[in-house]
């Protein structure tokens, strides 16, 4: 192999990575039509790895997911931006272009109304959008292999299928339910425009500036740190161009322009419904000023992904980097952005979920980057270079997917806090208390919320602050007292629940709890569930209420993992199936 990278730093050894000239015609004939339909063939062959490897997570659906499915609902009604009828407009989600699509597909019927072949189409609906997404995110690989390796496009596009297909933390995230696939496809088409106009000369060109202006808007409506695809182009156009400064001036004012006045417009309207410059979501989390040290957590990524195959993928750019050519400068353009996706995950705060829910582009351009390499690697190499190039990448696809088993089969036990138990626990349980306690218009405050808005009847309180700006306040202060007098003073729900870190956080302990007179109906860990004592007119419904619930939530609860149906539609005013 050492002599194989050797031979690539030959500069006299002519490039074999050069595209081939447009005017050229290609002979007719069985082989011909075979190149035709090869890079497609390829792209519906990885789609389909992903997919079988997507299908172990069954009918999964992380909850998080299930509050934009909540305004999705509201907005289709013609009821605005809020999380249920009657609150106020609250940017409680950060995925406009995905809330966009939700809302789209209720209104034609194709989400929220009902099942197909047995699956909820609130599973359904997002997994294929998802699916769709995958396959036009390995599209645009083959589109950008197809300007540097033209007869190997399909190569590319099968080991970058792979390499998503091994790594569940793209499988997993794709298919949550949430906007990571959208946001994989709009980084996928960000190095692809890159590449082709760095490879066919026409960096410069109206059309590209524009693209790329486009496709980065549009991920910075699909998640707020995908904003920083904005950059991808005005970088690569700094590093390639050196002539015609005018002509580079004038495509730089031009993607400024497609992006800034949509863009700009967008923030607008966000401020006058909202009243804030950045989604209620950031504010609730608590996003900190970045520090250079958060850089540091990068370095998880390429421990999850397999050493092994990080370190061929390496050693292939790395060659390739070190030969000028066509191929160079287009793994350049990639690289651009690939890096800029790994700034923005840096400087994330931490993601309480696990495997890596925001690292989706990183992903999708790392195992662009390593199968564009290593394509280009193999075509420059003899019988003998091919040979052990192979080996090398499918030993550490192997001991890459081998490596996640544990984390796989952890992962499918006890997977991140699904829409469907949340639904049932806090949705259906607490408008079954309700009922039972002879609480009419009742408040409820708790930090889960996805399937809860999908199927309460209750006003609700988020305890999170995703949905309420007050709380969001009080998190992004850390003045927790504000928090608990807003909740136990100003509010004072009928019902409220907390548990784990919802209870140390803020401080809503069961002693401060008691004090402010609520009375528990099921114990859970450090917190439960708790009524208002004052609001229930006949204490003798307490105690019923406590018998009912115990031995139903215990078995609930213990059963939270699953991943199976919680019926055909979730609809407001759902009592507990128990």
């Amino acid at each position: 192999m050492n002599a194989t990278l050797l031979a690539l730093l030959d500069s006299r050894r002519p490039d074999r990575a050069r595209p081939v000239p447009a005017a050229r015609a290609s002979p007719a004939g069985p082989a011909s039509r075979l190149r035709r339909w090869a890079d497609p063939a390829a792209v519906l062959a990885a789609t389909a790895l992903i997919a079988v490897r997507a299908a172990g997570l069954g009918r999964w659906i992380v909850d998080d997911a299930a509050v934009t499915f909540a305004y999705a609902r509201s907005i289709d009604e013609g009821l605005g931006p809020v999380q249920l009828p009657g609150a106020s407009p609250v940017e409680g989600y950060s995925n406009p272009v995905w809330l966009a699509l939700m809302a789209v597909g209720r209104r034609l019927g194709l989400f929220d109304h009902g099942a197909f072949l047995g699956v909820s189409d609130l599973v359904l609906y997002p997994k294929a959008l998802a699916l769709l997404c995958t396959a036009g995110t390995l599209a645009c690989v083959a589109w950008a292999a197809r300007a540097v390796v033209p007869g190997r496009a399909w190569a590319v596009t099968l080991l970058a299928g792979a390499a998503l297909a091994t790594n569940l933390s793209y499988v997993a995230w794709s298919f949550s339910g949430l906007e990571n696939p959208l946001y994989g496809l709009t980084a996928a088409g960000t190095g692809a425009v890159l590449v082709r106009a760095v490879a066919r000369g026409g960096l410069t060109a109206p059309r590209t500036a524009v693209t790329a202006a486009a496709i980065a808007l549009l991920a910075a409506l699909t998640r707020p740190d995908g904003a920083v695809l904005m950059a991808a182009y005005p970088l690569v156009l700094a590093l390639f161009v050196r002539r015609d400064l005018a002509r580079s001036v004038r495509a730089l004012a031009l993607h400024a322009g497609v992006v800034a006045v949509p863009y700009g417009a967008f923030l607008l309207w966000r401020h006058a419904v909202f009243g804030l410059w950045v989604p209620n979501t950031a504010v609730a989390k608590a996003q900190q000023t970045p520090e250079l040290a958060q850089l540091a957590q990068t370095g998880a990524l390429l421990t999850y992904a397999g050493w092994a195959f990080a370190l061929i993928g390496a050693l292939c750019a790395g060659a390739v980097l070190a030969r000028p050519g066509t191929a160079r400068r287009a793994l350049v353009a990639l690289l651009v952005p690939l890096l800029l996706s790994l700034l923005a995950y840096g400087v994330l705060g931490r993601d309480w979920m696990a495997l890596y829910r925001f690292a989706t582009p990183v992903w999708v351009l790392a195992a662009a980057v390593a199968a564009l390499s290593a394509v280009v690697l193999w075509e420059a190499e003899g019988a003998r270079g091919r040979a052990v190039l192979v080996m090398a990448l499918s030993g550490a696809l192997v001991l890459a997917h081998t490596g996640q088993a544990a984390r796989e089969a952890s992962f499918k036990a006890h997977p991140t806090l699904s829409m469907c138990f949340v639904a049932e626990r806090y949705g259906q349980v607490f408008n079954t208390y309700a009922e039972r306690l002879g609480l009419r218009h009742a408040t409820v405050a708790l930090p889960d919320l996805g399937g809860t808005l999908l199927t309460t009847r209750l006003r609700v309180l988020d305890l999170a602050g995703l949905t309420d700006r007050r709380i969001a306040d009080a998190y992004a202060s850390g003045d927790m007292r504000a928090l608990r007098d807003h909740v136990l003073r100003a509010e004072r729900p009928e019902l409220l629940h907390v548990h784990g870190a919802w209870v140390n956080k803020p401080g809503l302990t069961v002693a401060r709890l008691a004090d402010a007179g609520y009375v528990p109906l099921y114990r859970q860990q450090n917190g439960g569930d708790f009524v208002r004592a004052d609001a229930v007119h006949d204490p003798a419904r307490i105690a019923a209420v406590r018998a009912w619930a115990a031995p139903r939530l215990d078995h609930l609860i213990a059963d939270q993992d699953h991943t199976g149906s919680c019926g055909a539609t979730l609809t407001p005013g759902q009592g507990a199936a128990l």
